[in-house]
């Protein structure tokens, strides 16, 4: 059937829980009332990656997109775009004249210095249509390998694009490929790591909402490369969505004889089969993450024997991560050299990034390796909200470290973040500004992974609660100067003796605030001040006399009955009373409350 026009409408997990199916089944109803159902088809897709400005809509053939869009505005889009023809440009994202004649996604600002390879199907297609991946060339690679290559050129395709791990360390994929294929066995296994776990971290959970045929297809050629037969996703039970479209994809391809004995008419078989976690961050370790297939416990294991030579089932098994699949299908369809022009020379292709924080621009954002820090957050990410300071980033979620303001310029490649003290890790990005303690946010991170930790070797499960232990101590106000050389110490016999890559990185987000903030440290230490007033105990709240006004609206607000004051005569904190909320500074118009 032919229609007239496409409404595309974000289906992704941030826009669902923003009423986005209740937007296209009011659309739906409503497009039948006007009887025009058959002319304008609905599509619900994955994500768009600007969550921020989710809902998102857009009406092709204009290429008009809304955003922030809700049920009420529905009937003005349906009576005014789809029956008038005329845009609604109140709801259009971004310029709304340059709007007028965008023909994609690619005019909006957004999206403009983004190269979307991972991503290339997400906001694009229906995901839970095997049909319309097809449509844009999905299967093609499966096809080409299986009736044009032999096993070991595959391998060395992949090698050539220079493609590296996307879940961490940034191994090269095709080495180990390479390494699984020479592995003696019987049997043995492929399998897709899905349990994303760092905190603000959902590129895997996108790729599997709006594209999972990629992931599939991709391991069903990593299952021909290496001789492997059986594949295994394992994917958080957390993402509920992600889950149903995997299964979907899964029984489609089955059908379709995708996936099976004797694919494309070869006598190569492979099948798929999901595995869901319970939301053990330490599952993210590839052999806890086996381990937990295999019904146990999720626990890390001695390393070597490395997975390719013994690992699910102890048999040769290949791990890799949702991003780095989802590249492989397109390496194959445009070629290793296309892939490898992309990115810096040690760091070949693309990165997805979540990006969150102190930004305007939450979501995710897909760049050439090499693309700086500063392109990201201020020309893709539009800058800090209400125009404060850019302090730090973080990245590489509880495994990486803080990047300060002055490696802005830093191109994010594998190389430079391992250079600055932190990592690429999955793909996580959360953007500080100056009201952010940066000994606050390296004790968060470290309380996350005290809490994550498996508990299975002594440096991991007493090292980092005893790191812990001293930053909440410094937090209060008890520091001492030794306690610094204390976390130091501390943080690199952790690194060293860890057992797994938990532990062993967990000590990352001390040791770079030590490295490049090392002052608020010791002003907490020495001076008993939070510098950015985010530590309540090292906080006391002061009324300026000068710029009170008696206007009493602190006091009112105060839940403690800490403020006394005249009508229009300065008002007074009772320190002994006051909780530091921060309500009465909050509250005051004439910022004649401050923080010492």
């Amino acid at each position: 059937m032919i229609y007239r026009s496409h409404v595309l409408i974000c289906a992704g997990t941030g826009c669902t829980a923003s009423k986005s199916a209740d937007i296209a089944e009011t659309m739906h109803k409503l497009l039948v009332e006007r009887g025009i159902d058959k002319e304008v088809k609905i599509v619900k897709t994955g994500c768009f990656g600007l969550c921020e400005k989710g809902p998102i809509m857009v009406v092709y053939p204009e290429g008009a997109t809304y955003s922030k869009v809700t049920v009420k505005d529905v009937p003005e889009i349906v009576d005014e775009h789809l029956v008038k023809g005329r845009i609604v440009k109140r709801l259009l994202l971004g310029d709304k004249e340059a709007q007028d004649v965008a023909k994609s996604l690619e005019n909006v600002g957004f999206f403009s210095r983004q190269k979307r390879i991972a991503l290339r199907n997400c906001g694009v297609i229906n995901p839970e249509n095997i049909d319309e991946y097809i449509a844009y060339d999905g299967y093609r690679a499966l096809a080409k390998v299986l009736t044009e290559m032999t096993p070991q050129e595959v391998i060395d395709l992949v090698k050539k694009s220079g493609l590296r791990g996307r879940g961490g360390a940034g191994f090269p994929t095709g080495l180990k490929w390479q390494f699984a294929a020479q592995a003696e066995g019987d049997e043995k296994f492929v399998c897709c790591n899905a349990d994303e776990g760092d905190p603000g971290a959902f590129m895997d959970r996108s790729v599997l909402e709006g594209d999972p045929h990629s992931v599939l297809e991709a391991m069903t050629i990593a299952g021909y490369a290496i001789g492997a037969g059986q594949g295994y996703i394992y994917v958080r039970a957390e993402y509920p969505i992600a889950v149903q479209r995997l299964r979907t994809a899964i029984g489609q391809a089955r059908e379709y004889g995708l996936l099976g004995k004797n694919i494309f008419g070869t006598d190569f078989s492979f099948d798929i089969d999901l595995r869901l976690g319970a939301g053990a961050f330490v599952c993210g370790e590839e052999t806890a993450l086996m381990t937990s297939i295999e019904g146990h416990r999720g626990e890390p294991r001695t390393r070597p024997p490395f997975p390719a030579v013994k690992g699910l089932f102890g048999k040769p098994t290949l791990l890799n991560n949702v991003e780095t699949y989802a590249n492989i299908p397109v390496i194959i369809n445009k070629g290793p050299e296309w892939f490898a022009s992309i990115g810096t020379e040690k760091s070949k292709g693309t990165k997805v990034f979540a990006v969150g924080g102190k930004i305007n621009n939450t979501g995710l954002v897909e760049i050439p390796m090499g693309t700086t820090l500063r392109e990201v957050i201020y020309d893709i990410g539009g800058g800090i909200p209400n125009g404060k300071k850019f302090k730090a980033a973080q990245t590489g979620g509880p495994s990486g470290g803080c990047i300060p303001a002055s490696h802005i310029d830093t191109p994010i490649d594998y190389d430079s973040l391992t250079a600055l003290g932190s990592m690429m890790g999955s793909g996580g990005l959360i953007v500080m500004d100056e009201d952010n303690c940066m000994v606050d946010i390296a004790k968060f991170f470290l309380e996350f992974t005290v809490d994550e930790s498996c508990g299975k070797c002594p440096p991991c499960r007493i090292g980092t609660k005893r790191m812990y232990e001293i930053l909440e101590k410094i937090t209060q106000g008890k520091g001492e100067e030794s306690d610094i050389e204390k976390l130091e110490t501390l943080a690199n016999n952790i690194k060293k003796s860890a057992l797994c890559g938990l532990g062993q990185t967990a000590p990352n987000p001390v040791l770079s605030t030590l490295r490049y903030f090392r002052d608020e440290y010791l002003a907490h230490v020495r001076d008993k001040k939070c510098p950015a007033g985010v530590c309540k105990a090292l906080v006391h709240y002061v009324i300026l006399e000068d710029k009170c006004k008696g206007c009493t609206l602190c006091a009112k607000k105060c839940p403690v009955g800490a403020i006394s004051g005249e009508l229009k005569k300065p008002h007074s904190i009772d320190i002994s009373k006051c909780i530091k909320c921060g309500v009465c500074m909050e509250s005051c118009k004439f910022k004649a409350i401050i923080t010492q």
